[in-house]
C-alpha cells in the first residue's frame, strides 16, 4: 500500500517512466517527424479537451494569453520538431539526453535576467555536460558523421525551444483564473497541433495514417507522453522537495537512453554508459545552479 507521503514520489516515478517511452513510439510510428510531433499534440488534445469538459475547465481568454497560447504552440512546435528529427538521426537515447539541456538555459535566464544567485554548481554543470555528452559520441567531435552532428544540433535546438515554451507556459498559468493543469495543457496543446497541422499542409505533408501499427504507436505517445506522463508529474511536483523531484526527473533520460540500447540496440561500450552517467550528474547540477536572494 502507498502512503501518502510515498505517493508523490510514485507519480513522478510513473510520470517520468511513461515520458521515457516517448522515443520508442516515435521511432515505431515510422513516420515524418512533422507527423509524429503533429499526432503526439492532436491526439493529446483530444483527450484533454474531453477530460476538461468533464471538469467544466474552461474559460474565455484574453487577447494577451490566447497571444501566449500561439507562442506556446510555435516553440513547442518547434521542440518537437527538432527532437523528432533528431531522433532519426542519433536515435531516442542521445537526443532525449540533449533535450534535457534545457535545464542550463533555465537556470541561466534565472541568473542573467531574473539575477538569482549563480553557484559553483551551475559553472561546474557546463562543462560537465558537454564531457559527458563527448563521451558518448567520441571525444572528435570534426570526425562524426555528418548525420551525427546533425542529430546533435538538432537535440541542442530542441533544449532551447523547450526552455522557451517552459518559460511561456509559466506566464500563461500564472494568468490564468484557474489552477486546473488540464486546462493550460490542453491549450498548449491544440494550438502545437494548429501551428504543426499548418506546417504540415505547407510541406505537402499526409494527414492519412496508413497502418493499425503507426496508429497505435501515435496513440501512445499522445496519451502516455503527452497526457497521463505530463499529468503525473506536474501533480506531484508542488508536494515533493526539488532536490528529490530533480533526481527522479533525471530518471527520464536515463531510461530513454536504456531503451534506446535494449530495444533498439544502440552500439554502447563501458566509455559510453560512463558519458551518460556524466551527463546526467551535469543536468541535475545544472537544476540546482541557481539561487534565489534573500
Amino acid at each position: 500500500m502507498i502512503t501518502a507521503t510515498k505517493s508523490p514520489v510514485v507519480l513522478i516515478l510513473t510520470g517520468a517512466l511513461f515520458i521515457s517511452f516517448s522515443g520508442v513510439w516515435v521511432t515505431w510510428a515510422d513516420v515524418h517527424p512533422l507527423v509524429s510531433a503533429f499526432y503526439r499534440v492532436f491526439f493529446g488534445a483530444l483527450f484533454l479537451v474531453t477530460i476538461c469538459a468533464l471538469k467544466r475547465d474552461f474559460q474565455p481568454l484574453t487577447p494577451n494569453q490566447w497571444l501566449l497560447v500561439l507562442l506556446a504552440g510555435i516553440s513547442f512546435g518547434g521542440d518537437l520538431i527538432c527532437w523528432h528529427a533528431s531522433i532519426d538521426f542519433i536515435g531516442p537515447g542521445l537526443a532525449t539526453i540533449l533535450g534535457n539541456f534545457q535545464v542550463f538555459l533555465l537556470t541561466g535566464y534565472a541568473i542573467f535576467i531574473l539575477h538569482e544567485r549563480c553557484t559553483l554548481k551551475f559553472i561546474i554543470s557546463l562543462p560537465l555536460a558537454f564531457f559527458g555528452i563527448s563521451m558518448i559520441i567520441g571525444l572528435d567531435f570534426s570526425s562524426l558523421p555528418h548525420t551525427d552532428r546533425t542529430g546533435i544540433f538538432l537535440g541542442l535546438a530542441t533544449a532551447a525551444f523547450y526552455a522557451v515554451f517552459i518559460l511561456i507556459l509559466r506566464r500563461l498559468q500564472a494568468s490564468l483564473a484557474t489552477d486546473s493543469i488540464f486546462f493550460s495543457l490542453m491549450l498548449c496543446s491544440a494550438s502545437t497541433a494548429l501551428v504543426l497541422g499548418i506546417g504540415m499542409v505547407g510541406l505537402n505533408q499526409s494527414f492519412i495514417i496508413t497502418s493499425g501499427y503507426t496508429l497505435g504507436s501515435l496513440i501512445c505517445l499522445g496519451l502516455f507522453s503527452q497526457v497521463i506522463g505530463w499529468l503525473l508529474i506536474t501533480n506531484a511536483l508542488p508536494m515533493t522537495s526539488p532536490a528529490i523531484a530533480g533526481l527522479i526527473l533525471l530518471l527520464q533520460p536515463a531510461l530513454a537512453f536504456c531503451w534506446d540500447v535494449l530495444i533498439f540496440n544502440r552500439p554502447t561500450e563501458l566509455l559510453n554508459w560512463l558519458g551518460v552517467a556524466v551527463a546526467l550528474i551535469a543536468i541535475y547540477l545544472g537544476m540546482a545552479g541557481s539561487r534565489k536572494r534573500n
